[in-house]
C-alpha cells in the first residue's frame, strides 16, 4: 500500500476515548493474574504486597500530576520526548540543550516502552500454557507450562496485536473501551466471591484445598505417604489412575474433612497467609514495602501513555491532563486496592502464599478453589475459564495500548530524524506509525520469548517432584532440568519486568525534572504543583531505584534479577550515547543546538 511522510494524525479522540486507552494499559484484570505470581516470589516480602500497591500508586500519582501539568502546556504527539524539547526551547538560557534533553528522555522511554509489551506477550504465553494444562493435563502442566509452547504463543500474539495497532487508533480505542467494561466487571465478581469465601470459612471450618496436579479443589484431607531420604522427609499425595488425589480415611472408612487454618508462617518461617484483615493492610517491614513497590510499579504504569496521543485528541489541552489522572485513580485506587485486598485475604492453608509462588497462575488456582466452594464441586474450573477469558482480553488491551504509545514515541523521534529506518512515517490510509509498530512487534516477540525461557527460575523453581510430573514432549517439558539448576538461574520474567520498571523509574524521574523546567518563571507557576510535587516525585522514583538494587543485600527480595536489569539499562544507555553522537554526525547535527528553533 502507498505511504507518504506528509500524512497527518486526525484528532478524533474525546475524554472517554483517551481515558479508555490509558485504562487499558493499567489493566487490573490482566495484572492481578500476572503480577501476583511475581510479587509472591519476592521472598519474605510478600506480606507487604497490598501496601506496596499503595506506595506505588502514590509514586505514580506524583508523576501523573507532572505529566498532566506538562500536557496543558504542550499538547502533541511524543509524550515526554516532546515535552523535553518544548520545555528547553521555551527557556532563553537553555534552548541549546533541547536536542540532547529530548534524546535522553526519548531513549530512556524506549527502555520502558520497548520492553513492556514483551512482558505482556510473555505473560500471554504463560496464560495460554496454564489454560491448556488445565484442560489437557496429560499433555501440558498447568503449573509449569512448556517453554517452547509459551514462546510460540508469544510470537503469534505479538504480531496479532500489532496488526490491530496498524489498523489505526480508532479501532484500538473501540476495542479498549469494550475490554475495560468486561474486565472490570469480571474483576469485581472475583473479588466479591473471594471475600465471601474467607468470611464463610473461618479458621477450623470445613473448607477446600487446591491440588496443582489435577487442577481442582477438594474438601477432604489428602492421603499421603512419607519417605525419608538423607534425613529429609517428603510427603507424596496418593492418586487414583486419573490423577485425582485419594482422600485420607478415618477409622470408619469415611473421608476426613479438610479444616482450614490461617497460620501466618510455617515451621521454617515461610509466610503462608494473613490471619486477619488488618494483617493484609499492614506494612510488616518498611523494606518489604519498597521491594513490593518496585514490582508493583508494573501494574500502574500507563497513565502517561495518553500524552502520546495529543495529536489525535479533539481538545488535547483540556482532555489529555484529565485522562492522565482519571485513568490512574479509577484503575489504581478503586480497583487495584480492592482486588489485591481480596486476593491476599482469601489465602489460607487450602492455598498459601507458598502455593502461589510455585504456580504459573496463582489467581487462576484461587478462582478454581473459590468457584468450587460457591458454585459446587467441579464448577470452579468453569468459573476460572470464564475469568481467564477476560484476562485474555485484558492482555490484548494492555499490549495494544502500550504498542500504540511506544510506536508513537518512536514515530516522534523518527520524524525528528533522531531514529532511522523510516519510523517517522505514517500509513497513508490508517494514519498509524506502521513501521514503528511492526518493529516493536518483532522486538516484543523476542523479549517475550526471553521472558518465558526461565520464567520459573530462582525462587519460583519447581520441586523435583513437580518436574517429574510434567508430561514429556517438546512442547511441554523441554527446558525443565532439576530444581537446584533452575533455582540457580535468574527468573527471566522477573528480570525483564524489572528492566522495564527501571526504564519507568528513569523516565518518570526525568519527567518530574521536566515539569520544573517547563514552569520555571512561567505565568501560571505554582509552588505546590510545579516544585513540591515534582521534587517529591523525583525522590520517590530515585528511592525506588535504590531500593531495587540495595535491599537484596539485606536479605529483602532477590539479587540476580535487579542487577541483571541494571546491566540491561546500562548497556542501553551506553549504546544510546554512541547512537546519539554517530547519528547526529551523519546528518550534520551537533549535540548542542546552534540555532534556536521556534517553540510550539
Amino acid at each position: 500500500m502507498a505511504e507518504v511522510t506528509e500524512a497527518q494524525m486526525k484528532p478524533t479522540l474525546g475524554l472517554t476515548g483517551l481515558t479508555s486507552n490509558a485504562m487499558a494499559l493499567i489493566a487490573p484484570g490482566a495484572f492481578l493474574w500476572l503480577t501476583f505470581y511475581l510479587q509472591a516470589t519476592e521472598g519474605n516480602t510478600a506480606p507487604a504486597m497490598w501496601l506496596g500497591i499503595v506506595g506505588a500508586v502514590i509514586l505514580c500519582l506524583l508523576t501523573a500530576l507532572c505529566y498532566a501539568e506538562m500536557a496543558k502546556l504542550y499538547p502533541g504527539t511524543g509524550s515526554s520526548y516532546y515535552f523535553a524539547e518544548q520545555a528547553f526551547l521555551n527557556r532563553d538560557g537553555a534552548w541549546k540543550y533541547a536536542r540532547i534533553s529530548k534524546f535522553v528522555v526519548g531513549w530512556a522511554s524506549h527502555l520502558y516502552y520497548w520492553i513492556y509489551p514483551g512482558v505482556m506477550v510473555g505473560t500471554m504465553g504463560i496464560l495460554c500454557g496454564y489454560l491448556v494444562g488445565t484442560l489437557r493435563p496429560t499433555w501440558m502442566s498447568a503449573s509449569n507450562p512448556g517453554i517452547f509452547f509459551m514462546m510460540a504463543v508469544a510470537v503469534v500474539f505479538s504480531f496479532s496485536v500489532a496488526y490491530i495497532a496498524y489498523r489505526g487508533i480508532n479501532s484500538s480505542t473501540t476495542i479498549n473501551l469494550a475490554i475495560n467494561v468486561i474486565q472490570i466487571t469480571a474483576l469485581l465478581i472475583f473479588a466479591v466471591l473471594a471475600l465471601k469465601y474467607r468470611v464463610d470459612h473461618p479458621a477450623g471450618s470445613v473448607a477446600w484445598q487446591f491440588d496443582a496436579t489435577s487442577g481442582e479443589a477438594y474438601n477432604y484431607e489428602f492421603q499421603v505417604t512419607t519417605t525419608v531420604d538423607k534425613g529429609v522427609s517428603t510427603d507424596t499425595i496418593q492418586r487414583d489412575p486419573n490423577g485425582i488425589p485419594l482422600p485420607k480415611l478415618d477409622s470408619a472408612g469415611k473421608p476426613v474433612p479438610f479444616h482450614v487454618s490461617y497460620d501466618e508462617h510455617d515451621a521454617s518461617g515461610n509466610f503462608l497467609a494473613h490471619p486477619t484483615a488488618a494483617s493484609v493492610v499492614s506494612p510488616h517491614k518498611l523494606g518489604w514495602v519498597f521491594t513490593q513497590m518496585t514490582v508493583a510499579i508494573l501494574i500502574l504504569v500507563g497513565f502517561e501513555s495518553v500524552t502520546a496521543m495529543g495529536g489525535e485528541a479533539k481538545n488535547a489541552k483540556r482532555d489529555v491532563p484529565k485522562a492522565v489522572l482519571l485513568s490512574l485513580l479509577i484503575q489504581g485506587v478503586i480497583f487495584y486496592f480492592f482486588e489485591y485486598f481480596a486476593a491476599n485475604y482469601v489465602l489460607g492453608s487450602g492455598y498459601t502464599m507458598q502455593s502461589a509462588a510455585n504456580s504459573a497462575a496463582p489467581i487462576g488456582d484461587i478462582m478454581v478453589m473459590v468457584g468450587d466452594a460457591v458454585f459446587g464441586q467441579g464448577h470452579g474450573q468453569t468459573f476460572m475459564l470464564f475469568e481467564a477469558f477476560t484476562v485474555f482480553l485484558a492482555l490484548i488491551g494492555t499490549t495494544l495500548s502500550c504498542m500504540n504509545t511506544g510506536a508513537r514515541v518512536t514515530y516522534a523521534m523518527g520524524k525528528d530524524h533522531e531514529l532511522g529506518g523510516g519510523v517517522g512515517s505514517l500509513h497513508a490510509r490508517n494514519q498509524s506509525p506502521h513501521r514503528a509498530i511492526w518493529i516493536l512487534a518483532a522486538i516484543s516477540a523476542i523479549i517475550g520469548c526471553v521472558a518465558v525461557s526461565i520464567a520459573f527460575g530462582d525462587a519460583g523453581a519447581p520441586t523435583n517432584a513437580a518436574i517429574a510430573t510434567i508430561p514429556h514432549g517438546f512442547w511441554s517439558s523441554v527446558g525443565y532440568t532439576t530444581h537446584d539448576k533452575m533455582a540457580a538461574l535468574p527468573n527471566t520474567l522477573l528480570t525483564v519486568t524489572l528492566a522495564s520498571n527501571f526504564g519507568t523509574f528513569i523516565l518518570y524521574a526525568l519527567s518530574c525534572i521536566l515539569c520544573m523546567v517547563a514552569y520555571h518563571k512561567h505565568p501560571n507557576y505554582s509552588f505546590i504543583r510545579h516544585t513540591a510535587v515534582p521534587v517529591l516525585g523525583l525522590i520517590a522514583n530515585f528511592g525506588c531505584m535504590c531500593a531495587y538494587l540495595v535491599l537484596p543485600f539485606f536479605n529483602i527480595g532477590t539479587k540476580m534479577e535487579p542487577w541483571l536489569a541494571l546491566a540491561i539499562a546500562t548497556v542501553w544507555a551506553l549504546y544510546g550515547g554512541y547512537y546519539f553522537l554517530k547519528g547526529g554526525k551523519a546528518i550534520g547535527r551537533t549535540p548542542l543546538m546552534q540555532t534556536r528553533v521556534p517553540a510550539a
